[in-house]
């Protein structure tokens, strides 16, 4: 199976990559132009080098970097957007429990963690979840759900300080989601917003949970430092493990995964032994791609690092550029759960199941 949009299959990602790569690189490259941004990340020889993330621009005088947030003016790097000041995002109130990662293991969906970090010994109704949708991205998915930001990013609108974000927190808002896009070009912000919130739900004595959904590429000071907020609050980090391919994963995403899995190994410090869990993965099954064997190397990895972690396979809706294939099926849906408990995973869920179809 094979997207027409992209041009070449996933068996030929992972067998013959140096000649698959360049043509699913040309797909991006078309596309990034399209919305103004970089095709690829800059490395100039003469350029000032960012490292918020793994792309790890070098950017040269005059220009951006690959999320379209940095800018090199003379020799210094200007964050653009993703500052305490300046946030490119979007935010809503999403009514809990909501339809997020972790849902099926959060304490605003099922209560765990109850009192010490959920309201009720159940879903939380009357409460919601402040949903910010961060419009810049690390990676360059095809198959985005939210392609979206992309216009964002390109006209660095709409802006919202830290403070202001903060302030849109209340008494029924007992969790905050950042998402995207990713945060991950924007951790500063997202960090700095999560103080002052849990700072003001200290005031009166209410719960203030603190996840990130994350493809995980940020370094990891910042993580370290969202970690340690999401461990204290009961929230959780959220990783989408899109590929163990690191090929296939490039020629989906445009970025390689290596940071990815590092950082997501780095996080058993924080592991809890008790609810609610900190740290959940998910994977998109894009048709034709992520089959059973990408998935039952993933779960190996993360069984490795903590079999009890939550584990979400979730069904793919064509969209973006990969729009030509079809919804994931329930038969691969099944297989590659049954792939991820044999590997040694206990917490182990289909997502999306209302997108499955029976082929």
């Amino acid at each position: 199976m094979i997207s027409a949009n992209l041009g070449v299959c996933g068996f030929c990602l992972k067998e013959r990559a140096e000649d698959a790569l360049p043509i699913a690189m040309k797909v991006h490259a078309e596309r990034r132009r399209h919305f103004g941004l970089p095709s690829f990340p800059p490395k100039s020889k003469s350029g000032v080098s960012c490292r918020l993330c793994v792309n790890e621009c070098v950017i040269p005088n005059g220009e951006r970097g690959y999320c379209g947030l940095v800018e090199n003016r003379e020799g210094r790097l200007i964050r653009l957007r993703g500052t305490f000041s300046k946030g490119l995002l979007e935010w809503y109130y999403d009514p809990l429990p909501t339809n997020c990662v972790a849902a099926w293991v959060c304490p605003g969906c099922t209560g765990s963690g109850f009192p010490s970090y959920a309201y009720r010994p159940n879903a939380e109704y009357g409460y919601f979840n402040l949903a910010v949708f961060y419009a810049a991205c690390s990676f360059d998915c095809l198959f985005c759900q939210n392609w979206t930001f992309r216009e964002h990013a390109r006209r660095l609108k709409p802006v919202v300080s830290a403070w202001e974000l903060a302030d849109k927190c209340n008494e029924r808002v007992s969790c905050i989601c950042y998402f995207g896009g990713d945060p991950a070009v924007q951790m500063a912000h997202s960090i700095k917003t999560s103080e002052l919130a849990v700072r003001k739900a200290e005031e009166w004595r209410g719960i203030m949970r603190v996840c990130w959904e994350t493809n995980g590429t940020m370094n990891w000071p910042l993580l370290k430092r969202a970690a340690v907020l999401a461990y204290e609050t009961g929230g959780c980090i959220k990783f989408d493990l899109k590929a163990w391919s690191e090929p296939l994963n490039i020629a989906l995403c445009g970025a390689t995964n290596k940071r990815t899995l590092e950082n997501f190994s780095r996080l058993k410090v924080f592991m809890r032994k008790t609810e609610p869990p900190f740290l959940v993965a998910s994977t998109l099954l894009v048709p034709g791609y992520i089959d059973v064997e990408e998935v039952r190397n993933i779960a190996g990895f993360i069984a490795d690092v903590d079999p009890e972690i939550p584990y979400s396979l979730l069904a793919f809706h064509p969209h973006y550029i990969m729009d030509d294939l079809p919804t994931t099926s329930r038969r691969l849906a099944l297989e590659c759960a049954a792939a991820a408990k044999d590997e040694g995973l206990v917490n182990v869920n289909i997502g999306n199941v209302h997108l499955l179809a029976d082929y």
